[in-house]
């Protein structure tokens, strides 16, 4: 575990650099800092009115979003497990005199480190393949929560990730089912900036949709809603389109599939 907890750090930490300066990054930091608020329309719609509400960003990367929850009203608090991605948060928060704290932490060990439980806790486009343990995970959400307390998640879809795709071509190669071990992969370049030549080694573990909605009815809380979308917010696929509203979508001719969900549960209380 301590290979694959050291290896995926360090591509985040690179990633974190490249992400945020890198003039080829899709991130436009620029943008971001005069004011875009990066969150997409899904994660609007399932945080509602955040104004005056405590939030506890997991997995936060170098605090776009989170301080962009804070643009909106909420007292926020990110996590990351990146010291990279934690130093330029901070930076970006005294820069643009949003006020915001930011912790660096594994998120599995988050309750040695951090206080205080919180009205929301939010993560959100592509967090859980980092994870290895969803049983902990839940915990550390509902430890985080007050009584009362909404938890939100928008992800990829478990079934999109079973595929590889080509122009043209979905092909099933990737199991959806946890697995004993995580997946292997040798990247060049990242998601939010692929011109880079940056190489290196990511370990991605499967999580079905059972084990996620199960890891959080474990750990007491309450679903409210799960629902399901054909799009995505990154291109997962070689032959997805972008659409007007910022989401990839297969082309047409293929049937309706499941790429990303969203899901609302509450702490009881």
């Amino acid at each position: 575990m301590d290979e694959y907890r050291k290896s995926n750090r360090e591509l985040w930490n690179n990633w974190a650099r490249m992400h945020f300066s890198s003039p080829t990054s899709n991130y436009d930091v620029a943008t971001f800092k005069a004011g875009r608020n990066t969150l997409y329309s899904v994660d609007r719609e399932e945080l509602g009115d955040v104004a005056g509400k405590s939030l506890l960003h997991l997995q936060c990367h170098f605090g776009a979003d989170t301080l962009s929850l804070a643009r909106l009203g909420a007292r926020v608090t990110g996590v990351d497990f990146s010291s990279e991605a934690i130093a330029i948060a901070r930076q970006l928060s005294d820069e643009l005199e949003i006020p915001a704290r930011f912790v660096q932490s594994d998120i599995l060990a988050l309750p040695d480190v951090l206080d205080g439980q919180f009205d929301i806790v939010f993560t959100s486009h592509g967090v859980l393949g980092w994870l290895p343990d969803l049983r902990r995970w839940g915990e550390v959400v509902a430890h985080f929560l007050k009584p009362g307390g909404t938890f939100c998640l928008v992800e990829g879809h478990p079934f999109a990730h079973v595929f590889h795709g080509e122009p043209g071509v979905l092909e099933v190669r990737y199991p959806y089912f946890e697995q004993p071990e995580p997946l292997r992969f040798e990247t060049k370049g990242s998601y939010g900036d692929p011109e880079s030549d940056y190489e290196s080694v990511e370990y991605y573990w499967s999580h079905s949709l059972s084990e996620i909605v199960n890891a959080l009815l474990g750990a007491g809380l309450a679903l409210v809603h799960l629902r399901e979308f054909d799009f995505l917010s990154w291109q997962m696929g070689t032959n997805m389109e972008q659409g007007a509203d910022g989401y990839w979508r297969l082309p047409a001719g293929y049937p309706p599939l499941p790429f990303m969900f969203a899901l609302k549960a509450v702490k009881p209380g």
